[in-house]
Order: structure tokens, then sequence, then C-alpha cells
């Protein structure tokens, strides 16, 4: 069983964190995930930076073009992350943009994360009928989970059809805006979790964008099994750097 599904089983509110692969400094990728796992974080989600980041709010995409920057590049990500599995047990997953993936060879760059331990891909990008009709199968020979993405437009039909081809959990998309740290959650955002949940769908579901603190994790995970912290994580190390990671983490639970 991917190690994800494991996570996912257990009695427990997921706290999952996404940070850019070369932020804040090129080689800082390694200990933010040793100092994640170390301070109870479930999941990882390790950033490929690009160049145009459609779906993400300013923090995300400034810490992008700083590790492009930095000289972060898909080959130096795996080359960092060769001998991860030798220091931490976590659940990894890779998110970016489709466009890297298919630039790499989308054979090799899923051998290569089989290679080193990576346990899923969240590609926004790749839409569900060209991954199910060319993808699906290389995926699933390398062990990989295709996380999908839904958000408050999504119709019912089509979010029973995305849970249908999933394997590991539904990420929730708090609103259809960019990624980004919020106050708070309002009504139209309580209705669209209990709306999902009251669909007993197969997968999980794990909420993100806007959540940035206690509040809003206990607010994202009322009706959901976990939630993502991106943004405020980010905005974190930037002022505080990669030593603090565990600090930010204290103050989510």
């Amino acid at each position: 069983m991917n190690r994800i599904q494991k996570r996912l089983q257990e009695d427990k509110k997921i706290l999952s964190i996404y940070f850019t692969a070369g932020y804040p400094r090129l080689e800082d990728t390694v200990g933010i995930i040793e100092s994640l796992e170390k301070h109870g974080v479930d999941l990882v989600e390790i950033g490929l930076p690009f160049s145009d980041p459609l779906a993400d709010g300013p923090t995300i995409q400034e810490s992008s073009t700083k590790a492009l920057k930095n000289g972060m590049t898909t080959e130096k990500l795996f080359s960092q992350l060769q001998e991860i599995r030798e220091k931490v047990s976590i659940p990894l997953i890779i998110m970016g943009y489709f466009n890297p993936v298919l630039q790499y060879g989308v054979e090799e760059f899923c051998k290569k994360c089989q290679e080193i331990g990576i346990d899923g891909l969240i590609l926004p990008d790749l839409p569900l009928r060209e991954y199910q009709l060319q993808y699906k199968d290389i995926f699933e020979a390398h062990g990989l989970l295709n996380i999908f993405l839904i958000t408050p437009q999504t119709s019912q039909e089509r979010i029973r059809e995305i849970d249908a081809a999933s394997e590991g959990f539904l990420y929730l998309v708090s609103s259809a805006s960019t990624t980004g740290a919020k106050t708070g959650f309002g009504q139209e955002q309580e209705d669209y979790f209990k709306r999902v949940a009251a669909m007993k769908l197969r997968n999980p579901q794990i909420a993100g964008f806007g959540i940035s603190n206690a509040e809003t994790f206990a607010q994202a995970t009322r009706h959901t099994h976990g939630a993502i912290i991106g943004s405020a994580f980010i905005k974190h190390l930037t002022e505080n750097g990669a030593s603090s990671a565990g600090e930010f983490i204290k103050r989510i639970r």
C-alpha cells in the first residue's frame, strides 16, 4: 500500500505542508522536509517551481521565481532527493505543472520518482481524460498516486468521476481564486465542504487554498479529512529562514 494511503487510514486530521523546492535557498529542500516530519506534519507537498504558475498567488509565485533564480531544476530536485528515504518516512508528493514533467519525459519522470521514493503527484493542469488515456498506466506502474483538484464550481457528476479515478485523496480547493492565505472561511466555503462530505465519496478530502493558522485549519477540517497550508508557510520561511520551519508547525496544532 502506498504511504499516502496508509497515512489516510490513521484516525487523525491530516496536516499537509506545501513548500517550493529550492527556496529560500537552493539547498534548503531536504532540511525543510526533515524538519516538517520531526514536528509532526503528516504529508509534504514539494513544489516544483515553474516560470508561469497561473494557479498560484503572489507568495508562491515569488518563491517559485526565486527558486528558479537559485538554480532549481527538475534534475536538481531529483538529485537533492536521491537519498531522502534514508532520512524520512513521511509521505512525499511532488506538486507542479505538467509542462516540466512533459519536457523531462513522463515515463522517465515517474521512474525517477519511484527510485527516490515519491508517493504521488499533483499536476493541476493535467486533465482527467488525458491522464486516463495516456498516463494512468505509467503512473500506476511506478507506484504513484495522481491527486486531482475539485473546486466549488465542480459539478457533482464531475466530482464522482474524479473520485472514481482516484486512489488517494481529493484536493478540495476552498475557492476558485489563486492560492494565498485568507483571514477565515465564510458560509460559502462551509456549505461547499459540507456538500462534498455529504456525497460520501470513496476517497477522503483534504482542503487547500486559504489555510494559514490554527483557526483556519480547524475550520477547514471540520468537514474534511485534513488541510494543506502553503502560502502562509512560505511567507514564514521568507521572514524567518528554513531553520524556523518547526516553529510554524507548533502554531498550527
